[in-house]
């Protein structure tokens, strides 16, 4: 078994089972819930392997809990009774620190985890940072940053093919210490096998159509980074003569994200000081970027033959990294944009009500541009005497240094972040 690699999400587990009865692990296949949840519990079952335990737990839930606490109960989905026995059995025992439910599904009947209120904490997991891969120079603290920290480090490290090949390769645990040319070859497998078998599993027995799938992911992988809408990725995946209808279509989006395959991030709603109008769609992003690359068929070297291409790529690698560390210090992110084509790639928004914007950028020579935009998000757009004024704004690069402008807006390499 290779050595485990730490993970941020490792202190907000242990942090989350010392408040509640049973944490509630979400995340894609294969990115790590698994070997995290192994770290802390001190038994467990796993039913997607364990056929003799997933039918005796079919016959009697409450045999799926036996065994020292925390107790991992892997992939709990595929007997949904499960989540009534824990629930009892947490009301029954009291305390902390019971259960970890671990799955890569979110099951049709949304019913059955909104009865764990109280008694539940979900953590949604996703693949890996660079801090995590060990690519970051770790310099700059995210945390610290969004505290208002200045910003100050050497050159990151990373070239543009380092981050050509990264978002190629993308964060899977699995497949780190792979040859480039085999992780991609794992990570078209991969997306092999959420057309042909994972959509299939997870649509409450309706039967999918595996062509419509391979054609929605290929689609969805040209629109990463964009507000298309359903109508427009419906009419891109009937082509010519498609007769599909966006319904059918957005069956088929809902069940990608229901296994946490597509990651939408949602559109920010400050209080605006000008008559701007906002724009609240999401946009749209995969879970990791290189399951957009292998549904295109590509690699990282064509990425570097089509650099606006990679730039969408990169920003979803961004984001990715970005929800792993606002998740950690207990924020949520959002994009902004509004009718005047102004936004913000990502806006960081704490529970007390403090907020930072970013732009992502993969070249040095756009930085100029997007600081002005962010100036103007912040000093024209925002009403901040309502929502107080930005603890940071940045713009986050690919290569290069990490400082502060005279104007305040940071330049953050990514290879250079860390919690």
């Amino acid at each position: 078994m290779p050595e485990y690699r730490p993970r941020v999400v490792d202190a907000e587990l242990r942090e989350a089972l010392e408040s509640v009865g049973a944490v509630l692990i979400e995340g894609p296949k294969a990115v790590g819930k698994t070997m995290t949840a192994s770290q802390i519990a001190r038994s467990e079952v796993r039913f997607d392997v364990d056929t003799r335990a997933r039918s005796a737990a079919e016959l009697d839930p409450s045999l799926a809990l036996i065994g020292e606490n925390p107790r991992l109960i892997d992939e709990w989905q595929r007997v949904q009774d499960v989540w009534d026995a824990v629930r009892r059995a947490v009301d029954d025992r009291g305390g902390t620190g019971l259960f970890i439910l671990a799955g890569s599904a979110v099951p049709p009947d949304e019913e059955t985890r909104h009865v764990g209120a109280g008694r539940f904490l979900r953590l949604r997991m996703r693949p890996m940072t660079l801090f995590e891969l060990g690519r970051s120079s770790a310099a700059v603290s995210f945390a610290e940053l969004i505290d208002g920290a200045p910003v100050r480090a050497g050159d990151s490290g990373l070239t543009i093919p380092d981050i050509s090949d990264l978002v190629a390769r993308g964060g899977w645990p699995q497949m780190l210490d792979l040859p480039t040319p085999r992780a991609l070859r794992a990570v078209r497998g991969y997306v092999g096998e959420i057309i042909r078998a994972d959509v299939n599993r997870t649509s409450g027995g309706r039967q999918r159509d595996s062509e419509l799938v391979r054609k929605l992911l290929s689609s969805y992988a040209r629109h990463v980074g964009s507000v298309a809408s359903l109508n427009t990725i419906t009419a891109d995946v009937n082509g010519f003569d498609g007769t599909r209808q966006p319904e059918t279509v957005a069956a088929y989006l809902d069940t990608l994200s229901r296994l946490m395959v597509v990651d939408e991030l949602p559109a920010w709603s400050p209080n605006l000081r000008s008559r701007s109008r906002l724009r609240g769609a999401p946009v749209r992003y995969f879970v990791d970027p290189s399951i957009g690359v292998a549904a295109l068929a590509i690699n990282g070297d064509a990425l570097l033959h089509d650099p606006n291409t990679l730039g969408f790529y990169f920003e979803n690698m961004v984001l990715r990294d970005l929800r792993v560390y606002a998740q950690a210090i207990e924020a949520s992110v959002f994009h902004y944009r509004d009718n005047t084509d102004l936004e913000a790639d990502a806006v960081i928004e704490r529970a007390d009500g403090r907020w930072a914007a970013f732009e992502v950028k993969l070249g040095v020579s756009q930085v100029e541009e997007a600081a002005g935009h962010l100036r103007k998000l912040a000093d024209e757009r925002i009403d901040t005497s309502r929502i107080g004024p930005p603890v940071a704004l940045g713009v986050i690069t690919a290569t290069g240094y990490a400082y502060t402008r005279p104007d305040g807006v940071h330049v953050i390499p990514i290879g250079s972040l860390r919690p």
